[in-house]
């Protein structure tokens, strides 16, 4: 799946998550390289639902949305189509 984000440096995220919803593969577009390598290798082999309760909700500065926020985002999307 490509998930276009929304309010924030990335703009993109590519992603992969397999039928029993554990992510296999996460690259982000843009934003803070290093952090986002970080965050994909850290939610690689997770749950989907637990990234999401992890991650959704955080904020980055001011912005009402954050590169991990999106990826939570993201994967809402991906189990609302499955």
């Amino acid at each position: 799946m490509v998930y276009r984000t929304k309010g924030t440096c990335s703009t993109k995220i590519d992603l992969d998550m397999d039928q029993d919803h554990i992510i296999r593969s996460v690259r982000f577009t843009g934003g803070c390289d290093g952090n986002l390598q970080g965050i994909s290798k850290l939610v690689v082999g997770r749950k989907a639902e637990d990234v999401i309760e992890s991650l959704e909700g955080i904020r980055c500065g001011y912005k009402k949305t954050s590169c991990p926020d999106q990826l939570a985002q993201a994967l809402k999307e991906m189990l609302s189509a499955s």
